[in-house]
């Protein structure tokens, strides 16, 4: 199941109508890393409409994956997770972008001048070559690029909590000597 984090933390996914009746849900969630280690999160569904004041959630998961496989829309509110031993009460986990009001023009300002450097970036911070990169996303921990068939998560070197500190570090990952050609 693909999913995208709302700017307010929450989690946003197309799902089956079947899905929205499960008392307890479980979702679990792979590593970017090769280890094998996972997170598990235990959900609560919440079915949403595409249309009215959720509509900009629906949207912002066409932005990363393209058209959903399912009609139905739910928020995913995160009520614990666990990772290995460790377990996490999910109000920690579902914080608010602190980019969320500047996110647009973050991604229209790369998007509209640098593809040349997110497609290195891709190539070399996210370990996959995209031929034409879309930033569909930033968040304090790193970016995420719509590539045509899945999305390019790039972490980032620093925390950014604002946008004058997360153009300044995207500026310095497009400059720097981790983006030569691949």
């Amino acid at each position: 199941m693909k999913y995208v984090i709302a700017p307010d933390g929450r989690l946003v996914a197309p799902v089956m109508v079947a899905m929205l009746q499960t008392a307890d849900t479980v979702l679990f969630v792979p590593e970017y890393r090769n280890d094998g280690a996972m997170m598990e999160l235990q959900v609560t569904m919440l079915p949403f409409e595409e249309r009215g004041s959720d509509a900009a959630d629906a949207d912002r998961w066409r932005i990363h994956h393209g058209e959903p496989p399912d009609t139905r829309w739910a928020h995913l509110l995160i009520d614990a997770a666990r990772h290995g031993e460790v377990v996490i009460d999910g109000e920690a986990l579902m914080q608010r972008n602190p980019l969320a009001d500047e996110e647009a023009a973050l991604c229209k300002w790369v998007n509209a001048e640098h593809e040349p450097e997110l497609r290195r970036m891709c190539a070399t911070l996210g370990g996959m070559p995209v031929e034409s990169p879309r930033l569909a996303s930033v968040d304090p921990l790193g970016l995420n690029v719509r590539a045509r068939f899945d999305v390019v998560r790039i972490a980032s070197p620093e925390r950014m909590d604002n946008a004058g500190k997360a153009r300044l570090v995207m500026q310095n990952m497009m400059e720097g000597d981790h983006v030569a050609e691949a």
